[in-house]
């Protein structure tokens, strides 16, 4: 059921931004190739900054390449603005289920999702959705999941501004056992 994906063209967006200081321009959404794992361990890391740079270089290595960890298809979308430099990223993969949707298909799952704080509001995040959910829909699915912190209010409201519902809160538990 899983399509494999082709490098040439396959979920391209443009998107044409006027807002403030950035002046009219277009920026492309497009899946990540080997070639951006530098600017994207950048990205991955202002998103989660727990993680060394390099370690989330390691793992883009494997995910660019289009061998990810799992068993699961796994992309990363990319916002490239005319000068190559990328503005975001949206890390899309699917998994065999995700809590209140479906549990006879496969879900696509928003993995991580960031732009850089200058380009936001600008509807590139919301092209790099409509990119990944066009991405979950050639992969069979007909849910996309995601989620946040708790605190992440940010995410919370662009999340539901762009069709996502809140579906359960919680309350995460860890106890080592030594």
């Amino acid at each position: 059921m899983y399509r494999p994906l082709s490098e040439a063209g396959a979920f391209c967006h443009r998107v044409v931004t006027n807002s403030g200081a950035f002046k009219m321009s277009t920026i492309r959404i497009r899946l990540g190739r080997p070639s951006d794992r530098p600017s994207l361990a950048g990205l991955f890391h202002a998103l989660w900054p727990t993680s060394p740079a390099e370690e989330h270089s390691q793992e883009l290595e494997a995910i660019l390449s289009r061998k990810p960890p799992g068993t699961l298809p796994l992309v990363v979308f990319v916002a490239e603005a005319h000068d190559r430099s990328l503005l975001g990223f949206l890390e899309v993969g699917l998994r065999s289920h995700a809590d209140h949707c479906d549990p006879a298909r496969p879900v696509g799952y928003i993995e991580g999702w960031y732009v850089a704080a200058a380009y936001r509001h600008r509807g590139i995040g919301k092209q790099l959705l409509a990119a990944a959910e066009d991405w979950a829909r050639s992969q069979g699915c007909t849910e996309m999941a995601s989620d946040t912190q708790i605190d992440n209010e940010l995410s919370q409201s662009v999340h539901q501004r762009l069709g996502y519902e809140i579906v359960e809160h919680a309350i995460l538990f860890r106890k080592p056992l030594r």
